[in-house]
């Protein structure tokens, strides 16, 4: 089984590239991010004739999240149920093939001293009471996607510049291993090389420098933990015409 997990920065805007992605690793499963289109604006059409179903939590212009299944997904959710409403599209959940899937699509945080900050924070407080009142943890589940954190110094190219940013502090830190913390292991950090990143600033040449960050993730259950034999970031994808920001990364399970 292979699943993947991209921040697209707009399925419309990258929906050649990423139906031609799709033919060419033929995922399982696929969590996206950013997708930044409302449900019934997405391409639905496009991805079933690539042989894929799509479940779907969209809002207009911004945020959004899917996940896209060769089978199709049982147990849809959307969101977290529990009472708030931001009236942000970033979590989404689905049953596929015996496998709990969740994408997600954290806060930024703007900058430390801002509001957004702080909301960023209080979503992953949310993000944890959801996980542990609502996901069997025990069982064959993961977690996917962006997340905004750079969890360890080996995930950011210049630590020394990032040190005390919304991405890459030790609150941010702490917040990952509270994470982990629920029985979640990071696949990225077990199979992937230090100085391996998955997103890369548009400017000042920091694709072709490497100066990223590794802010997209795969966290499992011990259930899938065990079965994962590989990780790859498909560098591929971050280059060419209008790329995301993003590269896909890979696990691929026995």
């Amino acid at each position: 089984m292979l699943i993947a997990t991209w921040n697209l920065n707009s399925v419309r805007a990258r929906l050649e590239r990423l139906l031609a992605w799709l033919e060419e690793w033929r995922p399982d499963i696929v969590c996206l991010q950013e997708v930044k289109t409302p449900e019934a604006n997405f391409p639905f059409a496009e991805i079933e004739k690539s042989g894929y179903h799509a479940a779907v939590f969209g809002q207009k212009g911004y945020h959004g999240v899917a996940i896209l299944s060769r089978s199709e997904p049982q147990e849809i959710s959307r969101g977290m149920a529990d009472g708030v409403d931001d009236g942000q599209a970033r979590l989404i959940a689905a049953s596929i093939d015996g496998v709990r899937v969740m994408c997600a699509y954290a806060p930024n945080g703007g900058t430390p001293d801002s509001d957004k900050y702080l909301h960023k924070i209080a979503w992953f407080d949310r993000l944890l009471r959801h996980l542990r009142a609502t996901e069997n943890l025990a069982g064959p589940f993961l977690l996917c996607g962006d997340l905004n954190i750079a969890p360890e110094q080996r995930d950011v190219a210049h630590p020394e510049r990032w040190q005390g940013t919304v991405l890459y502090n030790e609150h941010m830190s702490e917040i990952f291993g509270r994470l982990l913390a629920c029985g979640l292991h990071d696949l990225g950090r077990n199979h992937l090389p230090a100085g391996t990143f998955s997103w890369w600033d548009y400017r000042l040449l920091s694709f072709p420098r490497n100066d990223g960050l590794r802010i997209d993730h795969l966290l499992a259950s011990p259930a899938l933990t065990g079965r994962c034999l590989e990780v790859f970031v498909d560098r591929e994808q971050r280059k060419g015409k209008s790329p995301s920001d993003h590269a896909p990364v890979l696990a691929r399970f026995s």
